[in-house]
C-alpha cells in the first residue's frame, strides 16, 4: 500500500464499474439507455435505466479476495436471497429478468436486482430493525444450503492485513495494531474452527447468520422493511449478526427472540463478536490505499475498541 486512491481515481473506477455493469445487462438481453449510479463506497449500485433492475459490483475488495472467491460468495447472497423470498420472507430477490447467477465482466464480477423504491419519509430505526433481525434469524434456520463456518470473519485477511499494517504508522498507532495482534492470537483459533469455537462456547447453537449487520441492511422500501445484502452470509451464532449495536438495541433483538422462540444474546459470545469485528474493522484499513475516506469514518470504531478491555 503505497499510492492512496485520488477523486479521480475513485471516480474512474465508479465509471468503469458502471460501464462494465450497462455491457453485461445487455449481453444478458436487458433494454439500458444508461446507467445511473445509486450509490458507491465498498461497492457501485447502478440501476440499469429504463428496465427494472439493479447492479450491484464490489469495488473494494481485500488484498485476500480473487475474482472466482467473490463469484462463490456472491452466489451464495443469490440462492438465499431467493430462498427467503420463497420462504416468503421479506427480503430483497435477485432479479427475475436475468439467471441467477454472477458475470464477470472488465475484470468486476456483478450481481443482478431488482430496482426497489425507497421510503425516504423517515429516518431508518435501528432499534426496530434489531427487533426484526430475530424474524430473519427464525426464517433462516431451515436454509439447507451449505455455507462455511464463520466465513465472513475472513481469518486469513484479518492476519495478513494486520501485518501490512506494521508498515503504515500514519494509519493505525503501533501501540494499537500490537494489542490488536495480541488478540487476534486468542480470536483466531476460534474463527477459523468450528470445534474450537464449541468448546469454548458450550451449549452455543450455529446456524445460518446474515454476517454483515442486518440490523444496518434493512432496506426501506415503500412496501415495508427487507432484508438486503447477504453478501457475506455464513455458518455462525446469531451475535454474529448483533456486534457493536448497543444496549438498547441487543434489548430490542431479545425482544424479538422472544417472540420467534429463539434465545437470547449471549453476553459472553457478543464480547467475542464485538472483539472480532474491532479487529475486521482495523484489517480494513490495509484497504486505505483504494478508499482513503475510510480512514477518517473507520475511526470511531477503533476509538471504541481502545476503551474496550483486551481479549488477550
Amino acid at each position: 500500500m503505497t499510492t492512496f486512491a485520488t477523486p479521480e481515481d475513485i471516480a474512474n473506477r465508479t465509471n468503469a464499474a458502471k460501464e462494465a455493469a450497462v455491457a453485461a445487462g445487455r449481453e444478458l438481453g436487458l433494454e439500458i439507455t444508461e446507467g445511473k449510479v445509486l450509490y458507491e463506497l465498498f461497492s457501485v449500485v447502478v440501476h440499469l435505466a429504463p428496465s427494472p433492475v439493479v447492479a450491484r459490483i464490489p469495488t473494494v475488495l481485500p488484498h485476500t479476495t480473487t475474482l472466482e472467491d467473490l463469484a462463490k460468495r456472491q452466489q451464495q447472497e443469490l440462492d438465499v436471497a431467493q430462498w427467503l423470498h420463497d420462504q416468503g420472507t421479506p427480503v430483497i430477490p435477485p432479479s427475475p429478468l436475468v439467471e441467477r447467477k454472477p458475470v464477470q465482466k472488465d475484470g468486476f464480477s456483478i450481481t443482478f436486482w431488482p430496482f426497489t423504491d425507497e421510503d425516504k419519509s423517515k429516518e431508518p430505526d435501528y432499534v426496530k430493525n434489531s427487533e426484526l433481525t430475530a424474524d430473519l434469524h427464525k426464517a433462516l434456520q431451515n436454509y439447507p444450503g451449505e455455507l462455511d463456518f464463520l466465513s465472513s470473519a475472513e481469518p486469513r485477511f484479518v492476519k495478513e492485513a494486520l501485518d501490512r499494517l506494521e508498515a503504515h504508522p500514519e494509519i493505525v498507532a503501533p501501540t494499537d495494531l500490537a494489542r490488536a495482534k495480541q488478540e487476534w492470537q486468542v480470536l483466531e483459533p476460534l474463527v477459523s474452527d468450528e470445534e474450537a469455537f464449541s468448546k469454548a462456547f458450550p451449549g452455543i447453537e450455529l446456524q445460518p447468520v446474515h454476517g454483515d449487520s442486518p440490523p444496518a441492511n434493512i432496506f426501506a422500501s415503500t412496501n415495508g422493511p427487507l432484508f438486503s445484502d447477504f453478501e457475506l452470509i455464513t455458518k455462525g451464532p446469531i451475535e454474529w449478526d448483533l456486534g457493536g449495536l448497543g444496549l438498547e438495541h441487543e434489548a430490542a433483538y431479545n425482544r424479538g427472540a422472544t417472540k420467534n422462540g429463539l434465545r437470547p444474546i449471549d453476553k459472553d459470545v457478543l464480547r467475542f463478536v464485538n472483539s472480532v469485528g474491532a479487529l475486521r474493522v482495523m484489517a480494513y484499513l490495509s484497504c486505505a490505499d483504494q478508499l482513503p475516506a475510510m480512514v477518517e469514518f473507520m475511526q470511531p470504531f477503533i476509538n471504541q475498541w481502545r476503551d474496550t478491555e483486551s481479549y488477550a
